[in-house]
């Protein structure tokens, strides 16, 4: 077959996956849906949330199953849906849920910038009933529910997550290439040039507290997240900013994640630095001989 036939063949082959992709589209909106139980996940802080929660002002939700943090693969998927979550979030409600605890969830979000909610499932059967664990084996994907006008709660369709499927860009860009995807393992880290990871937080004291949060809700139009002792949390974009209550300093922190705390501490502490408050041993606030103030933490 020359180059022109070769040509020829995949243009027809892609019109052909165009047809039935249509297809596929009429034959889900058939889908009556199966009813489901109002499930309870863990959130941030061990917070409990509901399945119906998770729907907001919406009435479908886009469920995805991650493997959780050891999972490269599944770290790459949620790289990407966190470049089109705000897409998203305009028509359907979206959660991602692992097996992981709130707080390695919270970790890896600032880790990765991830803006997207994160829920656990460590102490319910989510994954099992909806087949992605099976005996000691989870197992990636995403789903689809609908939730009534009385809260009653349907799952509707679903879809395996993995190589080559139509759910990461990385694989369908890669396929162009000559040499196709299958000898590429996705990486975890973003900046292999350097131990320090910056996170989306950022830490601003503030020494009028209530006007402050006033003036950074609705004047600049930060999204509110939660509110902490003394502290409020707010989202801008991809940044998270905590607005803290401190009456006698105004500091601005930024936030860094190691792979060992022990090892960077020490290269810090003999470049000047100083270690200002202790958290645990792998949770430090760093203060840098320039001015630059920061957390420093050890994912867990």
């Amino acid at each position: 077959m020359d180059q022109r036939q070769l040509v020829e063949e995949i243009q027809q082959l892609e019109l052909e996956l165009v047809e039935k992709k249509r297809v596929i589209r009429e034959l889900r909106r058939q889908l009556q849906g199966e009813k489901v139980p109002n499930y309870v996940f863990l959130g941030l802080g061990g917070r409990e949330v509901s399945l119906q929660e998770l729907f907001g002002d919406k009435d479908e939700l886009i469920v995805i199953h991650n493997m959780g943090k050891g999972c490269s693969y599944c770290t790459m998927w949620a790289d990407g849906f966190n470049g089109i979550y705000h897409h998203i979030a305009e028509k359907a409600a979206f959660v991602l849920t692992s097996p992981d605890s709130p707080d390695v969830q919270e970790d890896l979000a600032a880790e990765r910038g991830w803006v997207f909610p994160m829920l656990s499932t460590m102490h319910n059967s989510f994954k099992e009933d909806l087949g992605y664990k099976r005996g000691n084996e989870y197992h990636p994907g995403v789903s689809v529910f609908t939730m009534d006008q009385v809260g009653n709660i349907y799952h509707h369709t679903e879809a395996n997550l993995g190589p080559g499927d139509e759910y990461c860009v990385v694989w369908s860009l890669l396929d162009l290439l000559p040499s196709g995807f299958e000898d590429f393992e996705p990486q975890k880290k973003i900046n292999s040039s350097s131990p320090f990871q910056l996170t989306n937080n950022i830490a601003i004291q503030v020494q009028d507290y209530e006007e402050a949060l006033d003036f950074y809700e609705n004047i600049l139009g930060f999204r509110f997240i939660e509110t902490y002792e003394d502290e409020t949390k707010f989202a801008v974009g991809n940044v998270n900013f905590f607005i803290e209550d401190e009456p006698e300093e105004f500091n601005t922190f930024f936030e860094f994640a190691v792979d060992s705390i022990q090892a960077v501490k020490h290269k810090l502490l003999n470049e000047g630095c100083k270690i200002t408050q202790v958290y645990s041993d792998k949770s430090l606030m760093i203060e840098d001989p320039y001015g630059l103030k920061f957390h420093l933490f050890e994912p867990e």
